[in-house]
Parts: C-alpha cells; structure tokens; sequence
C-alpha cells in the first residue's frame, strides 16, 4: 500500500474512531478522519483521499446522504468508499450500495476482511 494517498475514517463515535485509526496505522496507512457527513465531502474535496471508510449513522449529514453527493460531484465521484454500518441485514448492504457505496462492512469490523476490502478497491 506504498505511495497511496491517505484514506478517510468518517466515524462519529470516538472509540470507534481511535481503534480503526491505530490497526489501519499498523497496517502502513494514512489516515484522516472526519466526524460527520458534512466534513467527509470537505475532506474529500481538499485531500482526495484514495479511499473512504463512511460510517452510515452520522450527525449533521448522514453517511447515505454523504455518500449520494459525493457520487453527483465531479470532484470526489472518483473515490471509493466503504460503508461501515452495525446495520447487517441484506437491505442495508443494498441501501448502502444504492447509496453509491463500493463495497459494505459491518460493525464490529472484521479487520482482515476490511483490509481486503480496501486492498482491492485502491489496487489501480
């Protein structure tokens, strides 16, 4: 994963936050994180990070809504995102995906599983 562009955590729950930012860190990433919805678009708008990890249950814009204006600007469509959601049922998978989510992970995070995820989505 050398010479990648950071990726983005948006997660509102801090533990959730600092775990995924210290096992994705010991995985050799860069991370930057955003808390809700609306400072995910501007992250992605100023660092075009190769990658965004969007928890779906955000304040101020949530992660559906998030997801669904990055995919309409020309800017940010681009980047891969993976939704992160403690929502397991199949029609959440299709929301998410609907949504213009990449790929889908439940919380608890399989880490191994996720780490794949992103593998095959920042491959060029």
């Amino acid at each position: 994963m050398d010479d990648l562009q950071p990726i983005l955590l948006v997660e509102d729950n801090e533990l959730n936050r600092e775990m995924l930012v210290r096992r994705l860190s010991r995985a050799g990433m860069e991370v930057i994180i955003a808390a809700d919805g609306r400072e995910a678009l501007d992250k992605m708008i100023e660092e075009q990070p190769t990658l965004v990890l969007m928890d779906m249950n955000l304040p101020v814009l949530d992660g559906w809504s998030a997801c669904r204006e990055a995919r309409k600007d020309e800017r940010i469509k681009h980047i891969p995102i993976i939704a992160l959601t403690a929502h397991a049922m199949e029609a959440d998978r299709l929301n998410a995906l609907e949504a213009g989510c990449d790929d889908y992970a439940t919380k608890p995070v399989d880490f191994p599983g996720l780490l794949i995820k992103i593998e095959k989505l920042t491959q060029s």
